[in-house]
């Protein structure tokens, strides 16, 4: 069996460091808000290019912690929209409307499944306050022209860039674009802890702060509390796991680059729609998504000759039964690319036979 990703695999790779790094904070006695965490947000601020960065507890919550930040500064208010690929991750969506603000939905561009610029500005309203750009499946929206609309229209630009780490345009890597960004750090990212994760990146010193306070019960002191806040704080064990892995993050994103262009130039079925990419820098291919109009079809036959793959995503935002309100609501390109889409293997331990494997099995489908 082809694994889909194989997790054990990508962590056994460093389990000698994981071994001291985990008796170095055993030993120490000390597991949250400690040395561990406070190291591994300063490096991975420099590695973003920000000033800053958070750590949380997970991807949602660093969505939900820069917008409830922003309320708490009568930067956003309640009723106050944000606009949102209508392709994502339901995360994105939830991070909005649990903050108490409408989502706005908007159509990708089907050939690189990011949110099209071209349709942000129609959309625009006196009730905008955001753009939330997704960097879906690792590659970098088109930062340059939604930067160019935000400023126009004075609005905050949140990064989704919760597949995206270590993409970079112009010199620039995810985090680094918007006024805000968060990350997740689930397992099976490309920098992935042992557990849930997350961080905030900004340069913004002011949000930052409030944002370590939220986290935080609302406390930058203990018992002091500045705001109704919750806790989501990441650990001292995965801030240290996550210090190693940041270490191999671009030698590994590497080996998925060498992978996927395998993929791209070799994988030759008229069936199959390959992803497009405008620039090799700003794809870090945390997945490799396909696309194919006989997708269930071809995903069976995949499992039965021991390939694993997965749908991202199966069923899009406005059709899923948390948002039954948005039940009239016709999203094309978005229907389209959750009735065609499947995530074939990718990762830095995939094997060259593997990769063989893949490509001639989906040649022949």
């Amino acid at each position: 069996m082809i694994k889909f990703l194989d997790l054990h695999a990508i962590n056994q790779q460093h389990r000698e460091e994981f071994i001291d790094a985990f008796t170095r904070v055993l030993d120490s006695g000390w597991f949250l808000m400690g040395k561990e965490l406070q190291q591994f947000e300063q490096q991975f601020a420099a590695y973003c290019g920000t000033k800053e960065a958070i750590g949380v507890a997970n991807g949602l919550d660093a969505l939900s912690l820069i917008i409830r930040a922003y309320k708490e500064m009568g930067i956003f208010q309640d009723g106050d929209e944000i606009l949102v690929p209508s392709n994502t991750f339901i995360a994105s969506i939830l991070a909005i409307s649990a903050n108490n603000l409408t989502p706005v939905l908007i159509e990708p561009i089907l050939e690189d499944y990011n949110i099209d610029p071209a349709l942000i500005e129609e959309k625009i309203t006196s009730k905008t306050k955001a753009i939330l750009v997704v960097h879906l499946y690792g590659q970098l929206a088109d930062m340059s022209a939604i930067t160019v609309l935000s400023k126009r229209h004075n609005l905050k630009l949140i990064e989704d860039a919760a597949q995206a780490h270590g993409a970079a345009l112009d010199g620039k890597k995810a985090g680094g674009w918007g006024d805000a960004a968060a990350f997740s750090f689930y397992p099976g990212k490309n920098l992935g802890a042992l557990a849930d994760a997350g961080a905030v990146t900004t340069s913004d010193a002011n949000l930052a702060q409030v944002i370590r306070a939220l986290l935080n019960y609302g406390s930058h002191e203990k018992y002091k509390n500045l705001y109704k806040g919750t806790n989501s704080r990441l650990d001292e064990i995965n801030a240290a796991m996550l210090a190693i892995k940041l270490k191999h993050l671009d030698e590994e994103t590497a080996s998925r680059r060498a992978v996927a262009n395998r993929y791209l130039s070799e994988i030759n079925n008229p069936k199959i729609v390959l992803p497009r990419v405008k620039n090799p820098m700003a794809h870090v291919w945390h997945l490799f998504v396909i696309r194919c109009a006989q997708r269930d079809e071809l995903q069976t036959y995949l499992q039965n000759h021991h390939i694993q793959s997965l749908i991202h995503y199966p069923i899009p935002p406005h059709k899923q039964e948390a948002y039954k309100e948005w039940g009239n609501l016709s999203f094309p390109i978005s229907e389209k690319i959750h009735e065609e889409v499947l995530s074939l293997p990718i990762s830095q331990v995939l094997r060259e036979e593997e990769v063989h494997e893949v490509i001639a099995l989906i040649n022949k489908f």
